[in-house]
């Protein structure tokens, strides 16, 4: 019933500004077109818009000079997303009695928005707000409609866009039917869609649809015990397709208002959903989960106290013993005076995107991403922009993998029933970093069996860790990797040597996903490792920054295993003078060792020895084999 109060009581706030100089003379209307006409009021009043459409188009049959006919039809069009309908209408009611149209170039203004002539927009709301004699509640509305125009147009003139078609295309019967489809999610693997299904009063449930050649399978119910109770909504599926996290009103189960539960997928179907317990959820309302690709961190919408506006977006970090540490608000920043919802954290841990009517922008809610800089912080949010972004609310959206495609809910003409799901392309500056993926299996080296390990991913210019994996108890992992920077990918457990590998993706596009079974060498006597990312510049021993990620990993090692003691060798290849080669690879050890002393590391632990060209592992004559003979390890010298 909102469209129904918006047109009825747009229309009692117009009829009670006419003004009394005018051309048009109601009194005049021809009978039959005034008594279809109280028809088609009263079913704009009970809500049936469609309905009035057919009836209003009898009285401009009837009497071609009807012009409340006109702008009556001109509304309800407006109200269906027929924008350009709509206009003509009016701009036809305008010709015939331009005083009596005065003051409906609010709603016009509104029309021409949503066909995305904001100057002309302007213009008109501009012509109404030249009335005398105004209503507050009139002022008021139109003061707000003019400053979403000249957002439209400031926007526009800052991000101009060219080569770009706004094109969403309809997921298909696959995925919709007749009553609304809506919050999209995908895995990283972009082979899975999972989202929500209205399919009662109040009853959803959520569905899922396998992806092949980016063709949609049949979608069916998710299987399990996620589907039982009614009351539910918001849905989100892990990048590797393990856990589903969703809000619901689940009966005895909840703390309050909707709370946040994950289910994880076995071999049965998915578990039993779990509360996320008392960190996460409050007696409020809490709903729109968004889970980073390491599973480490959950954003979600709540409309607890003490918030900025009215529903706001919060982040929890889960701890190393599984638990979800305490909420915390986003911040001003992102948060605003109004609602912030249905957040989406892209695969590349980087981008964020979530819904604000609180923000500047188009009207009613808009679509906002947000990115974080190079210390971890989250920038300003940026809207997405016309014509993504309308006049009218827009909901969640989701990207996949790749950073091109965007899933989004919309009730465009092609619907199949309300809101539909549809995909569409990312203009370029939008985009969040194209992510590729490197999965696996760790195992140890000695009896091939796989090892719950640590994963991390970190950033070599800022040295900061982007995403934290556990594998699951057999060792089979899925880390993303964002392209356009270069990593440091490190595997680690208790009692074993650690794993490195460094992934340059900052020059070039990487055009494969990666598979790389790992295995870990346990902590033995003269068990050795050769750092991958330590490389001196040429006749230096200047530790390089690049590659401190990989003597974080030697440090946690050393801390693990107390007693520990190793030896830094430092190796060059045969270029040059020899003695300066063993005083170039002694000095490259040393600086090594003066880094883990730094870090707290007991020197008494360390020694260090450089070898010069003495030990090569590659041939010298190559150049590739040059490079490899340029290196540092470390060997376990005492348990």
């Amino acid at each position: 019933m909102k469209n129904t109060h918006r047109i009825t009581g747009l229309l009692t706030l117009l009829f009670s500004l006419q003004l009394s100089a005018q051309t048009y003379e109601p009194d005049k209307v021809k009978t039959k077109a005034l008594a279809r006409y109280e028809e088609a009021i009263i079913f704009l009043k009970d809500g049936a818009i469609k309905e009035a459409v057919p009836v209003l188009l009898d009285c401009i049959i009837i009497d071609s000079n009807f012009v409340d006919a006109y702008l009556s039809l001109a509304g309800a069009l407006g109200e269906l997303k027929q924008y350009q309908r709509s206009v003509t209408l009016y701009e036809k009611a305008k010709a015939k009695d331009p005083a009596y149209f005065n003051v409906y170039h609010l709603p016009y203004s509104i029309n021409l928005a949503g066909l995305g002539k904001f100057e002309e927009a302007l213009a008109a709301v501009n012509n109404f707000l030249a009335i005398p004699n105004l209503s507050e509640r009139g002022r008021k509305s139109a003061q707000y409609r003019k400053g979403t125009y000249q957002f439209a147009i400031q926007y526009a003139l800052q991000h101009p866009v060219t080569d770009y078609q706004f094109a969403p295309v309809n997921l298909g019967d696959s995925v919709n039917g007749p009553r609304s489809e809506y919050y999209p999610s995908v895995t990283v693997t972009d082979s899975l869609l999972v989202y929500t299904r209205r399919t009662g009063d109040q009853r959803e449930d959520f569905m899922q649809s396998s992806i092949r050649d980016k063709k949609f399978g049949k979608a069916v119910l998710i299987n399990g015990d996620i589907n039982i109770e009614p009351l539910k909504g918001a849905i989100t599926v892990s990048q590797d397709g393990e856990w589903l996290l969703f809000a619901g009103n689940l009966s005895g189960q909840g703390l309050g208002d909707y709370d946040i539960y994950l289910s994880q997928y076995t071999p049965q179907g998915w578990s039993e959903p779990e509360n996320l317990g008392p960190t996460i959820n409050t007696e409020f309302w809490e709903s729109s989960p968004a889970l980073s690709p390491d599973k480490r961190v959950l954003y979600f919408s709540s409309n607890r106290p003490g918030g900025y506006g009215g529903r706001d977006l919060y982040m929890s970090v889960r701890q190393p013993n599984g638990r979800w540490g305490k909420a915390i608000n986003m911040g001003p920043a992102v948060n605003s005076a109004g609602d912030e919802l249905a957040p989406f954290i892209h695969a590349d841990n980087q981008t964020l995107f979530y819904t604000s009517d609180g923000l500047p922008g188009y009207g009613n809610s808009d679509l906002f991403v947000i990115r974080k800089n190079d210390k971890g912080e989250w920038g300003a949010p940026e809207n997405l922009g016309y014509p993504i972004n309308t006049i009218e609310n827009e909901g969640s959206l989701a990207v996949s993998a790749d950073g091109l495609t965007a899933y989004y809910a919309s009730d465009r003409s092609d619907s199949r029933g309300n809101l539909d799901l549809y995909s569409f392309q990312l203009r370029p500056n939008i985009r969040p970093n194209r992510t590729l993926y490197v999965k696996g299996k760790v195992t140890d080296a000695k009896t091939n069996q796989g090892i719950p390990s640590t994963i991390e991913l970190t950033d070599n210019n800022s040295n900061l860790v982007l995403m934290k994996v556990q594998t699951d108890e057999l060792g089979d992992y899925l880390v993303t990797l964002p392209v356009g920077k270069d990593y440091t990918f490190t595997v680690n457990r208790k009692g074993y040597l650690f794993y490195s590998e460094v992934y340059a993706l900052s020059r070039k596009d990487a055009d494969s996903t990666y598979q790389k079974n790992i295995q870990l060498n346990p902590v033995q006597l003269n068990a050795s490792f050769v750092f991958n990312n330590i490389l001196f510049a040429t006749n230096s021993y200047t530790l390089p920054a690049n590659g401190l990620a990989e003597l974080q990993q030697l440090i946690q090692v050393l801390q693990d295993n107390p007693t520990l003691k190793v030896e830094i060798s430092g190796h060059t290849d045969n270029t040059g003078n020899p003695k300066e080669n063993l005083n170039l690879s002694t000095n490259r050890a040393k600086a090594i060792v003066d880094y883990l002393t730094e870090k707290g590391i007991e020197s008494s632990r360390l020694s260090y020895k450089g070898y010069g060209d003495t030990q090569p592992i590659a041939d010298n004559s190559t150049e590739s084999g040059r490079a490899k003979n340029r290196r540092t390890s470390f060997t376990v010298t005492g348990l």
